[in-house]
């Protein structure tokens, strides 16, 4: 019995590694061009900070959405759209949680989602590339520049769609956006990696 389910559960191993390493060995040259849509549920906004000069500390937000275009050709004309739901905030207190939604913070009842608009992509020539645009949070616009990195693409075993995937991070001071609450014995400086999953569009 025991014999049985191990050889199963290497075997899904085994399965797993090769999907994994197919959807990684796809060039980003080879990645198909065209119009994206955001997946939200394999999607996540990651943000950390300096909590009391002890540690990083770190929330996640969920169920974003956006759209990108994908010109793999002439990356540089590729442009990036992302909306973020803010009451979608989590962490691991639940406490924190609630206090994240509320008016000394985000406000979530007033500014109910946080976005970034690209304005310019500068492609490194190796799959990864510079994005600049604005990024709005509580109602604030200032300009964010991303460090985008490909991650991979090929069609999803499960659902069978098309997918790429990328990760980009920026730093944010949460100050220039009236988020100040317990600077600075929590940090201001904001760190934001979105992991991004995108679905390829008829």
């Amino acid at each position: 019995m025991f014999k049985a389910a191990f050889t199963a559960t290497l075997a899904t191993l085994s399965i797993t590694a090769a999907v994994c390493t197919a959807a990684h060995a796809t060039p980003f040259k080879d990645a198909q061009s065209g119009t994206y849509a955001l997946e939200p549920t394999h999607t996540q906004v990651v943000f950390s900070l300096l909590h009391f000069g002890f540690t990083p500390y770190y929330g996640l937000f969920s169920e974003a959405s956006g759209t990108l275009k994908l010109d793999t050709a002439h990356p540089a004309t590729s442009s990036l759209t992302v909306t973020i739901p803010v009451s979608s905030v989590q962490t691991t207190s639940g406490k924190l949680t609630d206090e994240l939604k509320g008016a000394d913070w985000f406000d979530a009842a007033h500014y109910p989602t946080a976005t970034f608009v690209s304005s310019k992509v500068e492609p490194d020539g190796k799959g990864g590339a510079t994005i600049t645009g604005s990024f709005t949070l509580h109602g604030i616009t200032k300009p964010l520049t991303l460090h985008a990195q490909y991650v991979g693409s090929g069609t999803n075993p499960m659902d069978k769609a098309y997918t790429v995937g990328f990760k980009a991070t920026g730093t944010i001071k949460r100050s220039d956006y009236d988020v100040k609450k317990y600077v600075p014995l929590v940090g201001d400086d904001v760190t934001l990696t979105l992991s991004g999953a995108f679905e390829k569009q008829p």
